[in-house]
């Protein structure tokens, strides 16, 4: 699996969003994005994300963007990515716990 690079942005020194992403299989990079809680809803993820997508597909790579919170959606939306299906997710220890007390 090929790492490209991440992007940040610096307030006073500490990194307040980064964005990365990593090469997955068929040519597909999926991005990851962070933003510190104190300083969202400012455009720092938009910012750093169109920098790691440009880089994607400049390295001939398809950008994924498995967005779930509803501000995620929205920079995603922001940025062109187009919803077409959706991804669960569960907890492979929680479900063991359940089936030893009996619970599933």
């Amino acid at each position: 699996m090929r790492i490209v690079p991440s992007f940040a942005v610096r307030e006073y020194g500490k990194v307040v969003a980064a964005t990365g992403c990593q090469a997955w299989p068929r040519q597909t990079a999926h991005i990851s994005v962070l933003t510190a809680p104190d300083v969202r809803e400012r455009g720092l993820a938009r910012v750093t994300a169109s920098a790691t997508v440009t880089h994607a597909l400049t390295a001939g790579l398809l950008p994924e963007w498995r967005a779930r919170p509803p501000a995620s959606r929205r920079v995603a939306a922001a940025l062109g990515f187009e919803e077409l299906g959706a991804q669960l997710s569960m907890s492979l220890r929680h479900l063991r716990t359940c089936w030893s007390e009996g619970l599933v």
